[in-house]
């Protein structure tokens, strides 16, 4: 319903990155470019300043962005609000999350959803992926949220958010004096990972391997079962670590980490949402339909 040029502006908004908006929105680079140009020639305004590969927003592109989320925050409130008629809104509906998922991007939409659907009892557990692929499938949950995908044709996928996992190190580290450090570098300090059977880990590791770099070759100091176990090591340490930007807003606002960037190396990732195949009509498509809905600040 929405004018589709504004949709480009507020993912190349948010994203800053035109080739990422591209990719996002399935469609060229130089499409990007011409939504965007269309919108400042019917304005007779700048969204965007340019500084070689890198873009931000211009003080009138700031005020679009604002506009514009006010926009797609009332849209999807009433797309789901039309939605939910249809919809059983009683019982008990149980998640299983992983671990990220779970500590960072479900708390805020759980207690919005349990504001407007009080007869609604949710559970939630907490799990790396494999771990709740398997309550899954042993019927122990109702939905699951997880890093990715696997190969488990028993499952559908829904694509929930996007993510990106960034090299972390605390504020006052060596390495954050650097520019940047190219990823044949990253031998040379000691690493925090996530346990095996972590979506996590396995995102890292496959893009550490289109870099020509095995994870093994990493120097690793400890292996720890959470993100945020990792991040408050990692606080007291000299060690470094690949963790979600979602886990670090509040540290990267009050200036204990900083974030390293890796010439070259991009690692994101998409949540997803899981469901057994074939299930009909229930609460978890509640869930899902709020969940799409919710506007992240």
């Amino acid at each position: 319903m929405f004018d589709f040029r504004l949709k480009v502006f507020f993912t190349v908004a948010k994203r800053l990155n035109f080739t990422k908006a591209s990719e996002e929105l399935y469609i060229t680079q130089p499409a990007v470019t011409k939504h965007i140009k269309e919108i400042e020639h019917y304005f007779k305004v700048k969204l965007f300043d340019r500084n070689g590969t890198k873009i931000k927003l211009t003080p009138a592109g700031e005020t679009l962005l604002q506009y514009a989320e006010q926009m797609f925050a009332i849209y999807q409130n009433m797309e789901f609000d039309l939605n939910a008629f249809t919809q059983n809104k009683s019982g008990t509906l149980r998640i299983g999350a992983s671990t990220t998922a779970a500590q960072y991007l479900l708390p805020p939409i759980l207690a919005a959803f349990r504001h407007k659907f009080d007869n609604v009892k949710v559970q939630l557990v907490t799990g790396n992926t494999e771990q709740v692929e398997a309550a899954l499938e042993n019927k122990n949950i109702d939905l699951g949220i997880i890093e990715g995908r696997s190969r488990n044709t028993i499952f559908r996928y829904i694509p929930f958010v996007k993510d990106e996992l960034v090299l972390v190190a605390r504020s006052g580290h060596p390495v954050t004096k650097k520019m940047n450090v190219k990823p044949e570098d990253l031998n040379k300090y000691h690493f925090l990972l996530r346990e095996p059977g972590s979506g996590t880990l396995e995102v890292i590791a496959h893009a550490l391997k289109q870099a020509g770099i095995k994870i093994s070759d990493l120097n690793l100091e400890m292996q720890l079962d959470s993100s945020e176990s990792i991040k408050m090591y990692l606080l007291n340490s000299e060690a470094l670590a690949f963790l979600s930007i979602y886990s670090i807003f509040k540290e990267l606002k009050n200036n204990e980490c900083t974030v390293v960037d890796v010439k070259g190396l991009t690692v994101e990732r998409e949540y997803n949402f899981i469901r057994t195949q074939g299930e009909g009509e229930s609460l978890s498509d509640l869930f899902i339909k709020f969940a799409l809905s919710y506007n992240f600040k």
